[in-house]
């Protein structure tokens, strides 16, 4: 087992002798880090804060400076300053930093002989930095700053010590952290907390040895997408190790906080009061109850929608389910879910809302999200789950699901020769699919879409006389209302996004074919799933198309929906 030393110290603890070795360069913060470092101190004031870490390596009775060889030197230019200030009131730093290849780097940062600084690279920016130290205590105009700055360094600030064990090759180690910029995450901070063996005197070896068995197992179960993507709504890249997001949980991190370490820092606080091996218990246990929810029908399907929708954060619904019993939480998730959708009595026939009105848009989408959710969760022998890993990416990358019109009329979103013709191409077929007598209208499209050029009245007029044959004839009131809304992803295709219910009932059939993913209730939209045969239309998304549709909401999500709300007149 690695002889790993993790621990907080206080800055006014720090002590011994630092060698900072040849495969480190020099110096070479600057105004703008040594100003952040100091106001974030200063601000900070009498609390608790913590630097990043100090990753060191014992070299005989000295230390060899692996990584935060800035933020050391800063410091101790900092103390430097406020002895000089103080007349020798605040002592001088109590550690020493040596340059293995850079002897005179050593004495210069010693004696800071400002007169030196275009000597030397590392003299220059030595000074540079010293120099910004003496302004920034200058503009305070406060003799009591120099005081406080060495009390909070001596009470309240403090930095991560992360001592490698003797065998670690810190070549290796630097060049993670440093040239591929992997900086140390909390994760790996806190599972050192449980192999070092000054933390862990009365912890075996193989105990070690079985948490970190374990560890690894759980960052392996939550590679599995279906798992992770159930959980968060964040790409791939928001965490380093997936297991931070278990860390995060037990440390109950605010999603606004800007502190990198505070998960570390609360596991830090916890192993004062509790032994290490209850602490993994605890983390087990979180672990437990995120699987518990997972392979749990109900509440895979109640907690993702909450998720996915963004009504409510996983760390929300972790803090309510705590102390709760199985039917106390369910009532609770129920609730969650009922606000989620924002409707109340001014929305009595919610299927007015409307895609033109910005708060009407976002209730539609919880709505047709929460009518696919429930769509799928509420099969028959519960043979089949919601999707939310498919849902929220695909091998390309995030996938962005937008409030998309069944059928699209009249549409203002064709701006350019490009979209006319893609989207004359998309109706070409579906025109032809109407059979005998419209020959002429498919000469005229083919000749146009022949031509060398297409200006827009040409456009414009064929377009209306391809929507009026592919449309059902009436008023048009309804096309931005529920009943005409679906979840689709057609990404920036104007031309898509614009077409008829035809069109985009052949796009979404050969997506199908391909076996790209497609929400369950947009496939049964446009495979007309909802309509009774005896009223069914092939080409057209018509009066009895969206009355069908709105009643299969209505009956899918009436244990959400408030008691006064009905659905009146809602396909007209």
């Amino acid at each position: 087992m690695a002889n790993i030393v993790l621990d907080t110290k206080l800055v006014g603890d720090i002590t011994g002798d630092f060698i900072i070795p040849e495969y480190q360069r020099g110096y070479r913060w600057g105004k703008e880090e040594i100003t952040r470092l100091l106001d974030d101190i200063y601000d900070n004031g009498a609390k608790s804060y913590c630097l990043q870490p100090i990753v060191v390596k014992r070299s005989g009775d000295k230390f060899e400076l692996v990584d935060g060889q800035q933020r050391l030197t800063s410091l101790y230019l900092i103390y430097k300053y406020m002895n000089h200030a103080s007349g020798g009131f605040i002592d001088d730093a109590k550690f020493t930093l040596t340059y293995v290849t850079r002897e005179k780097s050593s004495a210069f940062l010693n004696d800071i002989d400002l007169s030196l600084r275009e000597d030397n690279i590392d003299f220059y920016f030595i000074a540079g930095a010293y120099e910004t130290i003496e302004n920034w205590f200058a503009a305070k105009e406060k003799k009591s700053t120099l005081t406080n700055i060495n009390k909070y360094f001596d009470e309240n600030v403090k930095v991560i010590w992360y001592e490698v064990d003797d065998s670690e090759d810190a070549i290796a180690l630097f060049a993670r952290l440093n040239i591929g910029k992997i900086a140390l995450t909390s994760a790996e901070l806190i599972k050192a907390m449980f192999l070092s063996k000054d933390n862990n005197a009365n912890m075996s070896d193989e105990r070690q040895q079985e948490i970190s068995l374990q560890w690894d197992n759980i960052e392996r179960e939550l590679h599995d997408d279906s798992l992770w993507y159930f959980l968060i709504n964040y790409s791939k890249n928001s965490y380093q190790t997936r297991i931070d997001l278990v860390l995060d949980l037990n440390a109950k991190k605010p999603e606004d906080t800007r502190e990198k370490y505070y998960t570390f820092f609360k596991f830090d606080e916890m192993r004062k009061t509790m032994a290490l091996d209850e602490i993994w218990r605890k983390i087990q246990k979180t672990f437990l109850i995120l699987k518990d929810w997972y392979e749990n029908h109900e509440l895979y399907h109640k907690i993702g929608y909450l998720i996915a929708s963004q009504a409510n954060t996983l760390s929300e619904i972790y803090a309510l389910s705590e102390n709760r019993k199985k039917s106390e939480f369910r009532q609770v998730l129920d609730k969650l879910i009922r606000e989620s959708l924002k409707l109340d009595r001014a929305d009595r026939n919610y299927g007015e809302l409307s895609y033109e009105k910005d708060g009407d848009r976002d209730r539609i989408s919880s709505l047709l999200l929460l009518f696919n959710v429930e769509s799928v969760r509420t099969i028959d022998a519960e043979v089949q789950r919601f999707p939310f890993d498919k849902f929220k990416y695909d091998e390309s990358g995030e996938v962005t699901w937008s409030l998309e019109h069944i059928h699209a009329q009249h549409s203002q979103g064709l701006r350019n020769e490009k979209d006319w013709r893609e989207w004359l191409s998309l109706h070409l077929d579906s025109i032809r699919s109407l059979g005998f007598g419209n020959e002429e209208l498919i000469q005229r499209m083919e000749n146009l879409l022949n031509s060398a050029r297409i200006d827009r009245s040409s456009f414009e007029e064929l377009q209306s006389i391809v929507e009026d044959k592919l449309s059902e004839a009436g008023n048009i009131d309804y096309l931005h209302r529920l009943s005409n809304m679906a979840l689709l992803n057609c990404g920036d295709n104007a031309a898509l996004n614009n077409s008829t219910f035809d069109v985009k009932r052949n796009i979404i059939i050969d997506m199908d074919k391909k076996g790209k993913y497609i929400p369950y209730c947009t496939k049964m939209v446009f495979f007309k799933y909802y309509t009774p045969s005896s009223e069914n239309q092939l080409h057209f998304w018509g009066a009895a198309d969206r009355k069908a549709y709105i009643k299969a909401i209505n009956e899918k999500l009436k244990g959400y929906l408030p008691a006064e709300i009905v659905m009146e007149k809602e396909a007209e």
